[in-house]
């Protein structure tokens, strides 16, 4: 658990969780064990995402993947355990139970069949089926882009944020999350695994639905341009609090790992 979870890394979404607490003027301290319960389901989905039954990979974040290090047993336990650690830790110290249940709904959903998981499902069907441009959107906006939203919001949540409020996030971590992706498709095809981190040009390889694929390389980048402002324009209402997130959508696009 802890050679995978405390890998080196770019803690994507606990750090929108920490800046969405911030742009409502909440410390992010008050967010602090949601962010945690986020990389943890994140990691654990690593974990087993990476598996030879799954995308058999053996380099993440730099290492050898957790299967490769240990085995595909401890690799499946140690996914499991960090799945029942992310609720325990929102949980075990929470100062408002209301608002730890409702963080505990959010994260479940975007971890399970509705969110992250059934994502991950189409996306192993579509490996061998094939699918359109429709059918790409509906993968990512719950295989990465579920758990993205849920970051966002989760920092809204801890900063006991309006529904209004909550919806601005929500939008914001819907445009984030398919941002993610396209460039994530676009470094497996432009990358390198030095850079990355992980071995490059394997989508090609399993014939996995990419942003690439269907739209090519350019169109693909001024997609991800496109989906970054109007993430941005989600946030704008929330004045300079918003500044971190903005910059943080930027990098989205920027980014070469």
């Amino acid at each position: 658990m802890r050679y995978s979870l405390l890998a080196p890394g770019k803690r994507l979404r606990p750090i929108l969780c920490l800046l969405s607490a911030e742009a409502l003027e909440c410390s992010p301290s008050m967010a602090i064990n949601n962010a945690a319960a986020l990389e943890m389901i994140h990691c654990y989905s690593l974990i087993h995402d990476d598996l030879p039954a799954m995308d058999d990979d053996d380099l993440r974040r730099g290492r050898p993947t957790c299967h490769i290090q240990f085995d595909e047993a401890m690799a499946i336990l140690a996914g499991d355990a960090l799945q029942a650690l992310a609720f325990e830790i929102i949980l075990a110290d929470a100062i408002n139970p209301t608002t730890a249940a409702m963080s505990c709904l959010v994260l479940a959903k975007a971890a399970g069949a509705e969110g992250m998981v059934g994502g991950q499902v189409d996306d192993l069907q579509a490996e061998k089926n094939g699918g359109d441009a429709t059918f790409l959107h509906a993968i990512h906006a719950r295989k990465t882009g579920a758990l993205i939203r849920a970051s966002v919001v989760l920092g809204g949540i801890a900063a006991n944020a309006s529904p209004e409020q909550l919806e601005k996030l929500a939008n914001y971590g819907d445009c984030v999350g398919i941002a993610f992706q396209i460039v994530d498709d676009l470094l497996d095809v432009e990358g390198s695994s030095e850079n990355t981190g992980k071995r490059t040009g394997k989508d090609h390889q399993r014939g996995k639905l990419t942003f690439p694929g269907i739209y090519g390389v350019q169109a693909s980048r001024e997609r991800a341009e496109q989906f970054v402002e109007q993430a941005i324009s989600n946030v704008e209402a929330f004045g300079p609090a918003a500044r971190p997130l903005k910059q943080l959508a930027h990098y989205i696009t920027a980014r070469s790992h």
